[in-house]
């Protein structure tokens, strides 16, 4: 049966369909050896689909994996620039699997990764909003930090008010407790930039109820378990549903 491109390589868990369609446009998508376009579809049992020359292969096992992502690498899978990925720090698990989301270059902390296209689809879908938990220290005009929690626009996008705790301050710094509920590309640093404070460590330690495993070093990563994979399931369900 013919699909588009975008969801084959969505379902073999190499990408969303949202970074298919730029790969696609980028060129690095073939049909039997010819370079496909946007709206191209196949059938896999029938047609030569390869990605910068690798064939789709028959499909993995699932694999869902937290990752402690050190500041210093881009979550991606490669890049053109020839900084370190999350990828290196994955390498050895044994299945092709991509970042759920994105945490920027100099920030650290959660990262979950799997080859389950379909997971992946539905908790990346803009509709999906699911709390997001920082640790943030920050200098700079601290009493400008109840701003945080006021309505914001970002990049042209209201987002929606941020919750604050302040955990530890002195004169020079605070460090905060942030959860945000979109997922704005650099979100909390441009924030941050809007009310006079600069960001110096920017850590996600939470994705809704599920918690960075304080047992995992900097760089680290393992399988989630039974319950944490549940969890997010339920909430790809509920994106479905909406």
């Amino acid at each position: 049966m013919e699909e588009r491109l975008q969801k084959l390589l969505a379902q073999a868990g190499l990408c969303s369909r949202r970074e298919a369609e730029n790969w696609i446009r980028a060129g690095r998508v073939t049909i039997d050896g010819r370079v496909a376009g946007l709206g191209d579809r196949a059938d896999p049992r029938r047609d030569r689909v390869a990605v910068d020359g690798r064939p789709l292969g028959a499909a993995e096992r699932k694999r869902y994996l937290m990752l402690y992502k050190p500041r210093g690498y881009v979550s991606t899978m490669r890049d053109e620039r020839g900084r370190k990925t999350v990828a290196d720090l994955v390498r050895g698990c044994g299945a092709r699997v991509v970042p759920v989301g994105r945490l920027d270059y100099n920030s650290e902390g959660l990262l979950l990764l799997t080859n389950d296209g379909a997971l992946l689809h539905a908790l990346t879908h803009p509709r999906h909003e699911v709390d997001k938990h920082y640790e943030v220290r920050v200098r700079g005009q601290l009493a400008n930090i109840p701003r945080l929690a006021e309505p914001m626009t970002i990049d042209g996008y209201a987002i929606r008010p941020a919750e604050i705790v302040i955990l530890e301050q002195d004169e020079q710094s605070a460090k905060l407790r942030l959860t945000i509920h979109e997922g704005r590309n650099r979100q909390i640093r441009k924030m941050c930039e809007q009310c006079g404070l600069e960001v110096r460590r920017l850590k996600r330690v939470a994705i809704g109820t599920l918690p960075l495993d304080p047992g995992i070093k900097s760089g680290a990563w393992r399988d989630l378990t039974d319950d944490e994979l549940a969890y997010l399931q339920e909430i790809a369900a509920d994106t479905r549903d909406r």
